[in-house]
């Protein structure tokens, strides 16, 4: 008994340091894997980890991108949140019996620009509905979808009558000559419409996209309010269709501000959002027929708030992805092709690369909101990722290089972490995240204390002052980099240090792109 006893317990000995042996290495894979989730859960794969791996950097910038539609709120605020902002505008659009108290101040000023802003609806909208999951995971749905929400009250007020449409409030001249808080603001609040006899074809398309899109992110929880948005949709795609015009030609005082190059390319977004939201066979059957005069086929382009085409390009992309009754349709494939050759432009080895790049790897177009191009590039390039991960498609052909979707990942996220930090200047250009961030942002709000009693004019000693601002415009994206990687960090420069809210739905729909990976949503209905 005893000898069998000891050889028992050398047996279990034996065995228990076996389980203990592979539970430490299991312990030790776990932790790596960890690691590695925590700094981008796709690097260097195809696979599609589970859902759960939160990329906590790209995480606490979306979190904090997402305040800055707080700080640009207009109307009488609810659940404010931003100690140093309160009610403002809450006469706007009276002289016309209307409200048009919501709405977003457009940047560092007190501006409403229907073009811009609709255009930050329809690009919330769009991040809503590819990465609202994402969001929900880290806590950031219900605010994207309540500042959402915030903006289309504002555009459907806007929008009287089948034929009318409100795109401005405010006269840019009078305000840009003050210097005040938006609670305080004493200019007249001049109203800007287009009508028949006035037709701004851009502007009204546009709001008919961020109806549509914001329709399908309401459909489900608000079927009501999603229907009233749908109709408007219709109404507004209709008046810009059918009363052409461009709102720059008609209205010449909009040129200085948000001039409008053409509004071929609104016309195309819109329906494309019109067929994606109703299924309605005749939207689709309007870019199909009319690519050939407003899609430039073949000619990759820069997606911004006046040039729709990239964009358009890869939303109708997702139905030859996705439906795969419409992948033979010939009107689709010119749309498909030059959404691929947008994103063989943006892989840095590709044999058709952009050169349009500073030395530390951003994309750089413009010298005026230099971020504007990257950011919005590299959303497109995690859509067009995950669009084919979920199609099961490994490669992208350029030219005779093939690529892997995890190829437009890694250009996504060099664009996003130079974006936060990773640069020559070791600056996040996100305001309040990180260590090192633009303190002089060019932002009336930011720039005046809360308690300072100032009125048009005198309030010009903040925006001189070398102090820093009082406030901290958090969230904001600011203009960003020269095209050799410097920054001025002062509150006159404009040029590089002046927020936008349509600056802040890109970044938003970028960073809820990254917050972990996952396939795409095959439908948004």
């Amino acid at each position: 008994m005893g000898e069998k006893s000891s050889s028992r317990c050398c047996c279990c000995s034996w065995f228990i340091g076996i389980i203990v042996l592979i539970a430490v290495v299991l312990a030790i894979v776990f932790t790596i894997r960890h690691n590695k989730s925590n700094k981008h859960p796709d690097d260097g794969a195809d696979i599609v980890p589970l859902p759960g791996s939160i990329d906590k950097n790209y995480a606490d910038a979306l979190k904090i991108a997402m305040q800055f539609f707080d700080i640009q709120k207009s109307g009488k605020l609810e659940n404010n949140k931003i100690t140093w902002r309160g009610d403002s505008g809450l006469e706007d659009g009276s002289e016309a019996g209307l409200d048009l108290s919501k709405g977003l101040y457009d940047a560092g000023d007190h501006m409403k620009f229907g073009f811009p802003m609709a255009f930050t609806a329809t690009l919330l909208s769009w991040s809503i509905l590819e990465y609202g999951h994402h969001m929900d995971s880290v806590n950031q749905l219900d605010p994207a979808k309540d500042s959402l929400k915030w903006i289309t009250d504002f555009l459907i007020h806007a929008h009287p009558s089948a034929n009318v449409l409100y795109i401005q409030v405010g006269d840019p001249e009078t305000d840009h000559k003050c210097w005040d808080r938006p609670e305080t603001m004493s200019t007249k609040r001049t109203l800007t419409k287009i009508d028949t006899e006035t037709p701004g074809t851009e502007v009204a398309a546009e709001t008919a996209a961020a109806m549509a899109a914001a329709s399908l992110v309401f459909k489900q929880s608000d079927p009501k309010y999603s229907s009233t948005l749908l109709k408007h949709a219709k109404q507004l795609f209709g008046f810009a269709d059918n009363h052409r015009g461009s709102y720059s030609v008609n209205i010449p005082k909009v040129q200085s501000y948000y001039n409008s190059t053409g509004y071929g390319d609104e016309l195309l977004w819109a329906a494309s959002w019109l067929y994606h939201a109703t299924e309605d066979k005749s939207y689709l059957d309007f870019v199909s027929k009319n690519g050939d005069e407003f899609a430039n086929f073949g000619s990759p382009s820069w997606f911004s708030w006046d040039n729709k085409l990239p964009g358009t390009q890869i939303l109708l992309s997702r139905l030859t992805f996705f439906k795969k009754d419409l992948s033979g349709i010939k009107g689709l494939q010119g749309y498909k092709e030059t959404a691929e050759a947008v994103m063989c432009g943006l892989i840095p080895s590709s044999p058709t690369a952009t050169t349009s790049r500073t030395e530390g790897g951003l994309i750089w177009v413009a010298e005026w909101n230099a971020l504007q191009q990257p950011v919005s590039s590299a959303f497109l390039a995690t859509l067009y990722s995950d669009y084919l991960l979920t199609s099961g498609i490994e490669n992208l052909s350029c030219g005779d290089t093939s690529f892997k979707p995890s190829d437009l990942r890694k250009f996504a996220r060099s664009q996003a972490d130079y974006m936060l930090g990773k640069n020559p200047e070791k600056m996040s250009y996100l305001v309040g995240y990180g260590d090192k961030y633009p303190e002089f942002v060019h932002h009336r709000g930011a720039s005046i204390p809360a308690d300072a009693n100032t009125g048009c004019k005198d309030g010009f000693k903040w925006l001189n002052s070398e102090e820093p601002n009082p406030n901290v415009a958090y969230g904001a994206l600011v203009g960003g980099p020269f095209l050799n990687d410097t920054f001025i960090d002062a509150r006159n420069n404009s040029m590089q240090n002046e927020p936008s809210t349509y600056n802040s739905a890109l970044v938003v729909g970028l960073l809820s792109s990254l917050v972990t990976t996952s396939t795409s949503l095959k439908s948004f209905m």
